[in-house]
C-alpha cells in the first residue's frame, strides 16, 4: 500500500506541529488527522456563524471569537494553536476580517 496523501497541508497548520527547526513534533499520521479534523471544523461552522451573524445580529469579530472560545474550552476537542487556526481558516472560509488573515490588497480593487 502507497503513502500517497492527496490532501495538501497549508504550513500554516504544519507549524502548528513543528519545532523551532521546523521538524514535525508528531508523527504524519496524526498531523494528518489532526489537519483533517481542524479543516472539517472550520467548514462546518461556516452555515453556523453565518447564521448567527446575519439572523440574531452578532457582529463577525464576537462570532469569531465565541467560536475560539467552544472549541478550545475544556471540552473541546482541540488545541489553543489548532483553535485558532481553525477560527483564522473560518473567517478566511466567510470572507471576514481577522488578525490572522491578510489585509485584502487594496490594489486589486
Amino acid at each position: 500500500m502507497s503513502d500517497v496523501y492527496q490532501i495538501e497541508i497549508p504550513p500554516s497548520f504544519i507549524a502548528l506541529h513543528a519545532d523551532a527547526r521546523g521538524r514535525l513534533t508528531v508523527p504524519v499520521q496524526a498531523l494528518r488527522e489532526r489537519y483533517e479534523l481542524c479543516e472539517d471544523l472550520a467548514q462546518h461552522l461556516t452555515e453556523h456563524c453565518r447564521g448567527i451573524h446575519v439572523e440574531i445580529g452578532v457582529d463577525e469579530q464576537e462570532v469569531l471569537q465565541r467560536c475560539e472560545q467552544g472549541l478550545v474550552s475544556p471540552d473541546g476537542v482541540v488545541s489553543a494553536a489548532e483553535g485558532q487556526w481553525v477560527v483564522t481558516r473560518l473567517a478566511e472560509l466567510l470572507g471576514w476580517p481577522h488578525p490572522g488573515l491578510a489585509p485584502p490588497d487594496q490594489s486589486e480593487r
